[in-house]
């Protein structure tokens, strides 16, 4: 639990006990009950580890002195001296208090119905999306029986909730959260409840403050995610068949939300046709909207669009092209120094996949080997404007025995093969410059992987088996910052 979750506790527990020794003491205090207090009660009440004499003044007076065992407060009470049969005076503050308190019921239930709403959400979301991949399933296995309106509807939908499917994981991180936040929030009902009828002595503004803060706190839990440790990769998706057994196709993880188009590249080599359609729908029915013929052949299947531009190795050679899509016109072109080219340093299944260009959340990267480091991996970042190298890491790790890679918040992830049994087995993050060995696996479920490059927009992985093109989701480790650790 949290350090403010801890103070909470502490302090339900200090009105519990307050309101105990209420429930014994208020019938006297305000004149229910014709037994006169003894002298030695007037004098002091004291409960805890010390033995001062108090002398009560105007009111009653709290102090906090101690903790048991239990983590418990153990609370010094004294009652007032004068006017302890003013029944008039003790009515009003009653009252008074009775009316505080019951606002502050109503506001807690309000805020208790909001979270189980929320949470409710998170769950039915959770159902549609399996609803939803159970229909998709079916569809696939038998959908040349199915008419093509219909398949092209599902098809759609679940496009449009495959970008949810990262959050939902994350939802179902957190709930052991929320269910804390619930449970803390029917605790707080429960006591304002026992407080209508004892009436005790608190300050129930600060009180009120604390509950709004678990709202608070719920609402922005999801907005602080910040980037995360890959953990899981789940799927794949297929979305569609088509193609040769090697290529690559893509959409732009710099694109807004309503810009969902995709591009298609078949083959490795001797080919420089790039094919564009508006949505993951078209592509899936074919419906193609505009050919793009690049001005040179591309090598390999590692290209990336961001921004807008088309980021890919230049045929026979070590040169990197930026193609924009809009003025159909090459921006800017660069040589990789001492990279190798043309399966000199390729990954395991050859290629020509020498050099691999790639995006995430920070920036564009190459990935490729050199002689001068002996053939092992080497990460540079790129500026996307001049293709100049600003900064590069060398990792250690052959590239020769890599099967596939992918950078996911400024750290690589590379596989140990193409083929099937392939899974995550080695990771350099260029924010520490360290390296460690990972075992995540997945399911190559078309025995080949010629493409695999992660969507920072999607959170999810692209990828090319065997001429099918597929989807991988992806789960990561978050850290979500509070307010006092920021």
């Amino acid at each position: 639990m949290s350090p403010p979750l801890l103070k909470l506790g502490a302090v339900l527990s200090t009105m519990a006990m307050i309101s105990n020794w209420m429930s014994q003491t208020l019938p006297s205090l305000v004149g229910l009950n014709t037994t006169r207090l003894s002298a030695a009660c007037a004098g002091k009440l004291l409960k805890g580890t010390g033995d001062t004499q108090i002398s009560p003044k105007e009111g009653w007076q709290v102090y906090s002195s101690a903790q048991d065992p239990d983590g418990r407060c153990i609370c010094t009470v004294v009652a007032p001296e004068q006017n302890l049969c003013s029944r008039d005076a003790k009515s009003r503050q009653l009252r008074q208090l009775l009316e505080k308190v019951q606002n502050m019921s109503q506001s807690i239930e309000v805020l208790n119905l909001r979270t189980q709403r929320d949470f409710q959400y998170v769950l039915k979301m959770e159902t549609q999306m399996k609803g939803l991949k159970a229909k998709f399933r079916q569809i696939e296995d038998d959908r040349k029986t199915l008419m093509t309106k219909h398949f092209q509807e599902l098809k759609e939908k679940m496009d449009e909730l495959l970008p949810l499917i990262p959050v939902l994981e994350q939802y179902k991180t957190d709930a052991k959260l929320i269910t804390q936040f619930k449970e803390e929030i029917r605790n707080l009902s429960a006591v304002l409840t026992g407080i209508q009828e004892e009436i005790g002595v608190y300050d129930y503004e600060e009180l009120y403050q604390r509950v709004l803060g678990l709202e608070t706190r719920l609402r922005d839990c999801m907005k602080k995610l910040t980037c995360g440790k890959l953990m899981k990769i789940t799927g794949p998706i297929t979305i569609k068949t088509s193609g040769s057994r090697f290529g690559a196709w893509m959409t732009d993880p710099a694109a807004s939300e309503k810009n969902n188009r995709v591009w298609y590249m078949d083959n490795y080599y001797k080919n420089n046709v790039v094919r564009e359609y508006k949505s993951i729908a078209d592509f899936v029915s074919g419906a193609q909207s505009r050919t793009y013929n690049l001005p040179f052949k591309w090598a390999g299947t590692n290209h990336v669009v961001y921004n807008g531009s088309l980021y890919f190795n230049k045929y026979q050679s070590n040169i990197i092209i930026k193609y924009n899509f809009d003025s159909g016109r090459v921006l800017a072109q660069r040589s990789l120094e001492y990279a190798g080219f043309h399966n000199v340093y390729p990954y395991t299944w050859g290629g020509f996949s020498d050099i691999d260009l790639m995006a995430d959340e920070i920036g564009l990267w190459a990935v490729y080997a050199t002689n001068q480091n002996a053939g092992n991996i080497v990460i540079s970042q790129l500026n996307q404007d001049t293709l100049e190298v600003t900064k590069s890491w060398d990792t250690g790790y052959p590239k020769r025995s890599a099967g596939e890679s992918f950078m996911i918040c400024g750290t690589l992830y590379v596989t140990n093969s193409h083929l099937t049994g392939a899974k995550v087995y080695y990771s350099y993050s260029t924010k520490t410059s360290t390296y460690e060995y990972t075992d995540i696996p997945f399911h190559n479920q078309y025995f080949h992987i010629s493409m695999l490059d992660y969507n920072s927009r999607d959170r999810a992985l692209y990828a090319w088996n065997n001429g099918h093109q597929v989807l991988f989701n992806v789960t990561l480790f978050h850290i979500i910052k509070t307010d006092d650790e920021a």
